[in-house]
Parts: C-alpha cells; structure tokens; sequence
C-alpha cells in the first residue's frame, strides 16, 4: 500500500456534479489541501455547484478545456500540483449515441494530455518520487458491460467489454492510464464507480429527471418496460472512497467503488413517486406519471459492483443505503 498526501491538487471536471461533490469534501475534510479547478463549464458544468467557496482562499477556478495541453502545463507548473484528479468526461450515454465524436475528444484524448503533461513535469522534469504525486483516474462500471440477472458483480479482473460509444471512450482513457504506469512509471491509482446520484446531480440523468417530473406532474419516461438494473451509489459516499484510493491505494491498481444498491428502474421511479405521495400528497398517486418510451440503442441491461477490494484493503464502506441517499436527494431538490 502507497501512502500520498495531496496537498496542491488539479481537479479536472470539479463543477460537474461528482466533481464538485469531491471538490466540496476534500477542502471540508483536509485544511491543508489547495484545490485548482479546471471546468471547461460545458452542459454539465455550472459554477452554482461550487457555492460556497468563493471565499475560501484554498480554491482556484479556471475555466478551459483538458485537451488544451499548453493550459495544462501552465496550470501545473504555476500552481505546483502534486496531484491530480481526473473527473472531466462527457458521460451521458444518449448523447453518446447521436454524437460519439465529443466523447472521443475528451473522454481520451483529454485523458492523454493530463497524463502526458503529469510525465513530462513530474518524471522528466522534477524527477519527482512517485510518492509526492499521484494520477487518479475516475472510470465507471460500464467498461465492464452487461450483466444477467444471475450473473456475479463486477470485479477489479472482470474483462473489459463496452457497449457504448462512452463506455468504450471511457475504456479507452483507463488503458492510457495503465500505458502510462506500466511504461513509464508514471504513480497512477484508477476507481470504476456504479451510478452515482446525489445533489448537485445534472437533470437529464434518470433519477433527476423523475423528481423534476413528480415535481411538476409531467410525464415520468422509464426506458423499455423499466426492468434494466443499476448499483445506486450515493455521491458522499463515491468521494470517500476516492479520498481513500488517492492517500492508501497501492500505485498502479484499480478499485471498484460501489454502494450495493442493486435497482429496477420502474422500482425506483415508483420509491420516489412513493415519497412525493408523502411530501405532496395534493398530487398523489404520482405512479400514474411513470410512462413507458421506447429503449434506447444497446441499452445494457444489468451493472452491479463487487466493492469488497475496496472494503478489505482501505476499510470503506457506503454509508447510505438507497432509501436514506434517496430521500435526502428529493429534499435538496424540493429545497
């Protein structure tokens, strides 16, 4: 196990939403971090997720683009950064579909250009011990593919399969990354997370957009018949376990972040229509919004999580189940 202390960090994608979650954890949690936040303020970037910090000395915000490699130097060596985490990624499937070459663009060769600006300065440059810097990389599960109903979680050796223009974009950018650590040395650790929902989430993502639908007794679109399942992990909860990957997780390895919340999705457009029969009882029964669409391309059926790595090696564990995380979600947007 390696032990790292970031102390000048460059977030990459920290106004996105689990961005700026991790943004908002790591200088609440550790007072003597300096955060350097580089957004290139897309759809799924706002600077209303950063409320708060204006204030706080230890932040910095600059808007501009990942694969800007000249921007990217600059920034590090200016700032003098450590560590780097790497969040910017365009991540919408659907918008992968229609344009999969935005998801190229950044996905990987964004990847890219913050791996090989980090080797040329950290490496070449400082000769730095791979001890005083760290690469963290944030992938997802769906470079796993699909499972069955049936079939074991997915697990740190579980061979790459996307299905997706963004899983596969997504795939691409964790290969660099283990290119980089293999090849050259570079002090890289990378988490695939399952789906994360929280405040601060960006409304075309399913769990938002069935609030915002009860919210405003607008129909309620559930893919296909609603029967496809994803592990729901709360958005404090995925930043705990990349804190823990990032100061104790062993160089080169990856770590499976899940929060062993297996759920259909009708099932869950039904709890949360259920909570809103509570909390706005003049609109109840919200289930009668859930309305059925036609699926989506590829549309994989089943993703599910084997975090035990993670619970056996950095003593993590999610602390909200599905029920507490979820509630929680529906009182921030109803605030």
């Amino acid at each position: 196990m390696s032990r790292h202390t970031p102390a000048r960090v460059l977030v990459t994608g920290g106004a996105g939403f689990i961005g700026a979650s991790f943004v908002h954890h790591l200088l609440a949690t550790d007072p003597a971090a300096r955060v350097v936040n580089l957004d290139a303020l897309t759809y799924a970037g706002s600077l209303e997720n950063l409320l708060g910090l204006d204030a706080d000395g230890r932040h910095c915000f600059i808007k501009g683009d990942i694969t800007d490699r000249a921007l990217v130097d600059a920034l590090l060596r200016e700032h003098r950064i450590d560590t780097i985490v790497h969040f910017a990624a365009e991540s919408h499937v659907d918008r992968s579909i229609t344009g999969p070459g935005a998801f190229v663009h950044t996905n990987v060769v964004g990847t890219f250009t913050l791996l090989d600006a980090a080797r040329r300065l950290w490496l070449d440059e400082e000769r730095r011990d791979p001890s005083t810097c760290r690469f963290h990389h944030i992938s997802t599960d769906e470079v796993y593919g699909s499972l069955a109903r049936e079939d074991a979680p997915f697990h740190e050796a579980t061979p790459y399969a996307p299905n997706s223009p963004y899983s596969a974009s997504k795939a691409a950018s964790d290969h660099f990354v283990r290119a980089y650590h293999h090849t050259y040395g570079l002090p890289v650790t990378t988490t695939n997370c399952s789906n994360n929902y929280g405040p601060l989430q960006h409304p075309e993502k399913f769990i938002p957009t069935v609030v915002r639908a009860c919210q405003k007794g607008l129909p309620i679109p559930v893919y296909g018949e609603g029967k496809n399942i994803r592990d729901w992990l709360y958005v404090s909860d995925h930043c705990r376990g990349i804190d823990a990957v990032l100061r104790r997780g062993e160089l080169g390895a990856v770590y499976n972040i899940g929060g062993d919340n297996e759920w259909a999705n009708l099932d869950i457009a039904r709890l949360i229509c259920g909570i809103f029969d509570e909390l706005r009882p003049a609109g109840a029964p919200h289930a009668r919004l859930i309305t059925f669409v036609k699926d989506r391309p590829g549309h994989d059926f089943r993703y599910a999580i084997d975090a035990a790595k993670m619970k056996r090696d950095l003593d993590w564990a999610p602390v909200e189940t599905f029920e507490t995380g979820i509630r929680k979600t529906v009182a921030w947007y109803l605030r």
